[in-house]
């Protein structure tokens, strides 16, 4: 791998450091900087404005699309540098990173100009709708029926674990809409709006007091005939492609929040009076190796990207698997040094949104609940192996096609 970057792409990285430093508040970069609760509401909602004014939202999109056309390596850069000032880059992450980069490649014409405006300008919200109450990792058993109805899909069925839903105008959602095919033929990718009266959302209560997923139930809704991504009957490529995208964001930045989260448990360690524990010390310098590792496969995504030197899939499959474990250790760590400490409820978060565009600790904008940003990690960690396509599940894809072992026999029925 070549870690170096070429000077064009550094002249890119001087541009969009003078942007940070010219339209972040003042004394954004000095150590111990936060914002009063007032300011950092204010904050919050100018900075899509910003955003969208410097052409910063998508800037990967053409330009026919309101894009800037970046190439890969300026929309790393890109991230780069938002990482590096601890800048929030995303207006809304389900619009921009999944479903908008979904549309630019499965849409038709006036499926990009209808809905790709709004995600880049932060107006439209997205919520995703894959997973059902007994469809999760073998999403292609869903339930969730779409039938054509004159010109409207009327759409009947469950989906959970449903984040944003309660905020999002608009939901990418999977339905059956051919029960006769083979289950992975049978389904459709439909662009739905959530403002309508067929449409119920009821937030599932977590253990830590939020509530940032939810069940959505759909009686009877609509959605327009044309708001088929990828043509009928071909939504299962059309999803793989949307969780590639969840899967390969960020490649070289995301071990960032890890390595902060990580300081921050040196700093729980040294608190606790933890830090010459020699249990801890090696459990930490694992983690610390763990990250590192993540930072290498960061800039080995980046070289496939760049010169198709490995296989993305397979490459997305092994890093996400490999992050959201070490990620459930690192935390499982963190509530051990803590001791009984681990279960005292407090709060905590300064409430700004991170590079990555997710506010610390909880749910965007929430601050009522009783978990500091340490806990809250710790409790969306198990949740890490889950989302994306389960560990389990990227075994098996690396097992069957990076290695080349049987496919793993089918459980059996109940007799």
């Amino acid at each position: 791998m070549d870690l170096t970057y070429p000077p064009d792409a550094e002249a890119f990285r001087v541009e969009i450091r003078a942007w940070l430093e010219e339209n972040l508040p003042e004394g954004w970069f000095d150590e111990g900087f936060s914002l009063p609760p007032e300011e950092r509401a204010r904050f919050n909602e100018e900075w899509v404005e910003r955003l969208h004014k410097g052409g910063w939202i998508c800037a990967s999109w053409p330009v026919e699309y309101e894009g800037k056309g970046l190439s890969t390596l300026q929309t790393v850069v890109l991230t780069e540098e938002f990482a590096r000032a601890g800048a929030p880059m995303r207006a809304d992450f389900f619009g921009d990173t999944l479903v908008g980069p979904t549309i630019l490649q499965w849409g038709t014409d006036d499926q990009k100009h209808r809905f790709l405006p709004g995600i880049l300008r932060g107006e439209t919200t997205w919520c995703q709708g894959f997973s059902e109450p007994n469809s999760g990792s073998d999403l292609a058993s869903l339930k969730t029926r779409a039938v054509l109805d004159g010109e409207e899909w009327v759409i009947n069925g469950q989906k959970v674990w449903t984040t944003q839903a309660l905020d999002a105008d608009y939901i990418f959602l999977l339905a059956r809409t051919d029960p006769a095919a083979e289950k992975h033929a049978g389904i459709s990718y439909l662009l739905v709006p959530m403002d309508q009266p067929g449409i119920e959302v009821r937030p599932i209560t977590q253990v830590d007091g939020s509530a940032e997923f939810n069940e959505v139930f759909f009686t009877d809704a609509r959605c327009p005939r044309d708001n088929v991504v990828g043509g009928v009957g071909n939504g299962w490529k059309v999803a793989n492609t949307t969780l590639a995208f969840e899967r390969g964001s960020s490649a070289t930045t995301g071990y960032r929040r890890f390595l902060k989260e990580w300081e921050r448990i040196v700093a729980e360690a040294e608190a606790h009076g933890r830090s010459a524990d020699p249990l801890v010390v090696d459990a930490l310098v694992r983690s610390w190796i763990e990250i590192k590792i993540m930072q290498i496969n960061g800039f080995r995504t980046l070289t496939d990207a760049l010169d198709g030197t490995h296989h993305a899939a397979l490459l997305g499959a092994c890093n996400k698997m490999f992050w959201s474990e070490a990620h459930r250790r690192t935390m499982e760590l963190a509530m051990e040094i803590r001791g009984m400490d681990a279960q005292v409820l407090d709060g905590g978060g300064d409430g700004v949104a991170d590079a990555e565009g997710a506010l610390p600790g909880r749910r965007r904008g929430r601050a009522d609940y009783p978990v500091d940003d340490i806990q809250a990690s710790f409790f969306f960690s198990r949740s890490e192996t889950i989302w994306g396509g389960t560990a389990e599940i990227q075994r098996n894809v690396v097992g069957e096609r990076a290695l080349g072992l049987p496919k793993e026999p089918p459980v059996p029925a109940p007799s």
